[in-house]
């Protein structure tokens, strides 16, 4: 997990960040999405013309779901919420074709759903660093 872990630190330093554009960024948003970007890039093991082509797709993409979240905090409308990332992939799936073949597609999804979960675990185990278990003890 170390291993993994200065592996994605150091394509996050190597890796120049897609929201470089002046593009306003939630506070504390800039080292999570770098790690991501390091990550998927990884993942997909793109090229230099495919990297060049998706990256800006990917930023579309991003701030969409960033919408679709947005909306939710608004409405709390779970299949909303749920109608509207399924909507958002759908669109970008054939926009992502226009820089990556079908299965590094299909690879980028898993890669995002795998970031998502590695994220949590960290948060639930930072969360849980300090507690001693069984409680009580």
């Amino acid at each position: 997990m170390k291993k993994i872990f200065s592996v994605l630190a150091i394509l996050c330093w190597l890796t120049p960040s897609a929201f470089s554009q002046g593009q306003p960024q939630r506070p504390g948003a800039g080292g999570l999405e770098s790690m991501k970007i390091g990550f998927i890039t990884n993942r997909l093991n793109l090229t230099p013309e495919e990297a060049q082509k998706f990256w800006p797709i990917y930023r579309l993409y991003s701030n969409e779901k960033r919408q679709v979240y947005d909306q939710y905090r608004i409405d709390r409308n779970e299949l909303g919420l749920h109608k509207g990332l399924v909507a958002v992939q759908e669109k970008y799936s054939v926009e992502f074709l226009k820089a990556i073949s079908p299965g590094k597609i299909n690879d980028f999804f898993r890669a995002e759903e795998d970031f998502e979960r590695f994220v949590q675990r960290e948060a639930d185990r930072r969360r849980n660093q300090g507690r001693r278990f069984p409680p009580g003890n």
